[in-house]
Order: structure tokens, then C-alpha cells, then sequence
């Protein structure tokens, strides 16, 4: 059995009482759940407890993975220096860990199977010393079982789907080093429970919570990959992509999932599950059944895609397949019949946006037309929209069945004197100072105010909140 077994815990610093000074009764049940984790754990007795923190070193294109031979850390930076650790690392689990990541090739079930190596290992190490969303586990584990050295492994930005995937490299490298491993996932729940809290209340909060918490309980980790990212956005959501890793640490085998408490007395939600890792279970290869799902509703809007989308589309395919650039020539026979006469006798700027797992994979566009017509511009665009946005490498062609486009026309930008006049829902917003220009389309998603509308396309620019800009104004019609 590669996992012994598997935790999600909280990490609330006021909860040790060398920090918390008597508040920490306050959320007796979560301490008493923490208790019963921490002798489950002493029971399974394991050589290696892997550990995902949400406050070990993170970037947005790659998981850190704790290197050398240990690390030390105390609870100093919440006037508690006496609660210290000295953990040791298996270096030998992550030496693994990094080599299937480095390997990463042909035989993997990923979006990833095209290169050789999946972005994860130890490089980049900014600050050595254990994080609290470490420690805290560690805290109560410590109390029953001293007899094991840990993996320490950090979030990413990348999507959910590949935080499984980095579960299930994981998996990977327990099986074949044989170790005797629990995974603890440690990470808080919403921080936006109550307006008296610390952070607020969202309306989100709640509804998070009460959402994980059922997901998890349930032991359907395939639902984990189905968290908005905008809605874990303004939840404030701590721990989200460390469940999601556990859940793929524990792919294809049986779990008996338990919730054992939850609580957001100080306004942030804190809830603990345990999972009791049993058999092998083909049905529980969740990552497969959530991209067969993705797979067949891609299917169904690549079937109801408007003629400008499917020309996009078709522009992208073309180039990343064959390096051809089509021209209205290849837009013959009965699939472009639809094709409206004004996208080859009127010009406009269009912006072609490229999303992947729910998360944008690229997106460029031209304010103003550039091309012929519009057709000209869509099948511009989208081919830079797939290989030259700078934020993204290019679009590989494994990756071209799951891609989700639309395409904005844009109406010509007009100036304007005054925020008051723009709409987040109806108007995109363009803000310049001298050569620098940013520009932002409207009805984005998480996007909810024009304050934040204008700030997004100013920093998009380059531009300081110190520096004079004009702003304009456009329309557009968006094709899905």
C-alpha cells in the first residue's frame, strides 16, 4: 500500500497555547480532532510524513519541494520562540519525487505528456526555515510519535488538475522507494466567515466551507477539481490546492473519508477530515473521470461554437498542427457556410481568448483593426494568442482538444472624461500615459468594479498610481 493513510488539517496559530494564552479553548473540537489525527498517525507509525503547505515557498509555474538534508523553524513570529523544530528530510523520497518529475514524459496521462519534465523540484529556495502550516501539524504529531522524517512541498499558481497530477507523481515515487507514508494537507478553509473576523465576511465564506467540507467528507475528490477559481478567490480559501494534491496522492485507491470537525469561531474556517486509505480502485482515478466529463462538454460547445470562434479555432489548429497560415481559400465546403458576409467586408479590432482547465492559457487582440477585414484579424490573433503571449509558452498540440476560445469584435474606442461613465459589464476600458497603453475587455469574470477595472488595465500598462492617464471606452460583441 503506497499511502498508509491521509489528513486535512488546519494551520491556526492561536490554537497552540503558547500563542493563543487561553484563546485557543475557543476551538476546543478543532484541537480535540487534532489530537485524534495526531495518535491515528503514531498507530500507522509511518517512516515519511509527506506535508503541503500553503506557506512553504510557492511560485506560479512551479512546486517547491524543500531540499537538503532538514530545516529548523520556531513560532517566533508569533511570540512563541520556544515552540521550535528540527525536522529531517527524506532526501531519498524526494530525490524520487524530482526524478519522475524530470521524466515526466510519453507514458503520462497529463497535459504535460508532450514534454519531458512536469515543474516541480528543489530549486529556488528563498528562505530555509519551516513555515507555520508545517509546524502546527507537526506540533501535535510530535506529542505521540517522534520516528520519521518529512517531505515538504509548496503550492503553485498552476491549475488544479496539475496540483493532482503533482499528488499522483508523488504516489508515483512512494511506490517505488517503498516508503511507509501519511500525507497530511494542511491549509485553513475560508477567511471571510464573519463580518467581525479579521478579513470580513464574503457570502462565499460560508458557502466554501460548507462545500469542501461535504466534498471532502464524501470522498469524491473528483468534485475538488470543480472549485471556481474565482469563487475560491473571494472566498479566501487558504488550503484548496493542498487538498487537491492529497486527493492525487491518493488516486486510484479506496478511502473511508470521515469528517471529524469544523469550526470558524475567529471568523476563518477550520475543518479536519481524516481518510482511511484502503485497496486499489480503478474507479477512483478521479482525474480521468473529470477530464472525460471536461472532454464531453468541450465537445458539446465546440458543436454550438459561432462561425467567428470556429474560425479562430481552426486559425490556431492549422499553424500549431501543419505551421499553415489558412486564408479564406481553406474556408470552403458546407461547415463554413454559416460564415456572416461582414466578417470579410468590415474591419475591427478583436481580441481571441484562450482558456484551459478553466484558467486563461493565453489571450492578444488588436484595439484597433490591423487586417483586410475581420476574418484576417480573428485568424491573426488567434495563432499569437496561442504562441506569443509572453505570459504563456506556446500551445502545444496534445493541448489543442481542451482548449475553450471566444472572441470579442471590438467597437471603436471612444475617450471619456470621467470613470463615471464606464460599466464594467458593458464597457472594456483602454488607459494611457504617453506610449504606454493598457487595455481591459469587459464582463471578465472576478472583475467587479470600475475601480478594479482600471486598475488591472493600468498595471497591465506599466503605469504608477502617481502618473496622470486618459482613459477611453469601447464595446464589444463576444462570440463563445
Amino acid at each position: 500500500m503506497p499511502i498508509l493513510g491521509a489528513f486535512a488539517v488546519p494551520h491556526p496559530p492561536i490554537m497552540l497555547p503558547e500563542v493563543g494564552g487561553g484563546q485557543e479553548k475557543e476551538i476546543q473540537a478543532t484541537t480535540d480532532a487534532y489530537m485524534q489525527v495526531a495518535k491515528e498517525i503514531a498507530d500507522l507509525a509511518p517512516e515519511t510524513i509527506i506535508i503541503s503547505s500553503p506557506h512553504s515557498i510557492m511560485y506560479g509555474d512551479y512546486f517547491h519541494i524543500s531540499p537538503g538534508d532538514g530545516a529548523r523553524g520556531d513560532m517566533g513570529r508569533f511570540n512563541a520562540p520556544s515552540v521550535s523544530f528540527n525536522e529531517q528530510y527524506d532526501t531519498e523520497l524526494v530525490k524520487e519525487i524530482c526524478d519522475i518529475a524530470a521524466s515526466y514524459g510519453a507514458d503520462a496521462p497529463s497535459e504535460y505528456s508532450e514534454i519531458q519534465e512536469f515543474p516541480a523540484g528543489t530549486l529556488g529556495e528563498r528562505d530555509a526555515s519551516l513555515d507555520h502550516g508545517t509546524m502546527i501539524p507537526l506540533y501535535y504529531i510530535r506529542k505521540f510519535y517522534k520516528d520519521f522524517k518529512i517531505v515538504r512541498i509548496g503550492l503553485s499558481g498552476l491549475t488544479l488538475p496539475m496540483h493532482y497530477e503533482m499528488g499522483q507523481i508523488m504516489q508515483k515515487a512512494i511506490e517505488n522507494t517503498g516508503r511507509r507514508v501519511v500525507y497530511v494537507a494542511s491549509g485553513d478553509l475560508s477567511h471571510k466567515m464573519k463580518a467581525e473576523g479579521p478579513y470580513g465576511f464574503a457570502k462565499e465564506g460560508p458557502e466554501y466551507d460548507d462545500r469542501i467540507m461535504e466534498t471532502l467528507a464524501s470522498g469524491q475528490f473528483d468534485r475538488l477539481l470543480d472549485f471556481d477559481d474565482i469563487f475560491c478567490e473571494r472566498a479566501a480559501e487558504c488550503g484548496h490546492r493542498s487538498f487537491v494534491m492529497m486527493a492525487g496522492a491518493l488516486d486510484g485507491l479506496s478511502v473511508r473519508a470521515e469528517k471529524l470537525s469544523h469550526e470558524a469561531t475567529f471568523g476563518v474556517g477550520y475543518g479536519i477530515c481524516r481518510f482511511e486509505v484502503g485497496e486499489a480502485d480503478d474507479s477512483r482515478r478521479f482525474l480521468e473521470v473529470w477530464r472525460a466529463k471536461k472532454a464531453e462538454e468541450l465537445e458539446k460547445r465546440k458543436a454550438d461554437e459561432d462561425p467567428y470562434v470556429r474560425l479562430a479555432r481552426f486559425s490556431l489548429e492549422s499553424f500549431i498542427t501543419m505551421g499553415k497560415r489558412i486564408s479564406k481559400s481553406d474556408l470552403t465546403g458546407e461547415k463554413w457556410a454559416d460564415m456572416p458576409s461582414e466578417m470579410f467586408s468590415q474591419q475591427a479590432g478583436a481580441f481571441v481568448s484562450i482558456h484551459k482547465d478553466g484558467a486563461l492559457r493565453g489571450c492578444i487582440g488588436t484595439i484597433l483593426p490591423t487586417c483586410r477585414n475581420v476574418a484576417d484579424e480573428i485568424m491573426q490573433n488567434a495563432i499569437s494568442a496561442g504562441t506569443n503571449d509572453p505570459r504563456f509558452p506556446m500551445i502545444r498540440e496534445d493541448e489543442l482538444a481542451s482548449l475553450e476560445m471566444s472572441v470579442d469584435v471590438l467597437d471603436t474606442p471612444e475617450p471619456i472624461d470621467s470613470p463615471d461613465q464606464l460599466d464594467v459589464k458593458r464597457y472594456g476600458v483602454i488607459v494611457t500615459h504617453g506610449r504606454k497603453r493598457g487595455l481591459l475587455l469587459p464582463n471578465l469574470d472576478g472583475v467587479d468594479t470600475i475601480e478594479d477595472q482600471i486598475d488591472i488595465a493600468r498595471q497591465k500598462a506599466g503605469i504608477s498610481e502617481d502618473e496622470d492617464y486618459s482613459l477611453e471606452r469601447f464595446e464589444v460583441i463576444r462570440h463563445y
